[in-house]
């Protein structure tokens, strides 16, 4: 069986998972958009002052920082901070050929930990709160990691 198919259940836990993932990414987003919409601020270029259909009555501080919407753009750079590393390691992870239920705890569990921190960080939580939450996402990335660097380092016979 070709390890990366859809008929390999570990590969079709990563790809579920790393879809979700790039989805939350771009909630994050979208979220970001709509709270400048709903604030009427948090913009970040000049030419966002500009009278538009969709900014009719444009104000000067619009480009001022706006905590609602640095709140996510916070989020947002957390995930650009850390989601490329399971997207990587996860697929290396899935050529190591690990068992489905191992795959499965590691690859959902970081998923629920990245939604958990998500919505400790968007409702905000206090620091303990988001940090419990990165630290599960971060020890399964680790995880993940010895399990390569475990295989990679038996198969060169290093």
């Amino acid at each position: 069986m070709d390890r990366l198919s859809f008929a390999n259940p570990v590969f079709a836990t990563f790809a579920v998972s790393a879809a979700l993932m790039i989805l939350l990414g771009i909630a994050t987003a979208w979220l970001t958009v709509i709270q400048m919409m709903r604030f009427k601020g948090g913009f970040r270029a000049p030419e966002d002052l500009k009278k538009t259909p969709l900014n009719p009555n444009p104000v000067p501080d619009q480009t001022a920082p706006n905590e609602p919407v640095e709140r996510y753009r916070r989020i947002m750079q957390n995930h650009l901070e850390n989601l490329p590393f399971f997207l990587v390691i996860g697929l290396l992870f899935v050529v190591t050929d690990p068992s489905l239920a191992l795959a499965q705890w590691l690859l959902f569990g970081y998923v629920v930990s990245r939604v958990l921190h998500f919505l400790a960080y968007a409702s905000a939580q206090v620091h303990e709160v988001r940090a419990t939450f990165w630290t599960i996402g971060s020890l399964i990335l680790i995880t993940m990691c010895i399990i390569v660097l475990q295989s990679g380092w038996a198969a060169a016979q290093l």
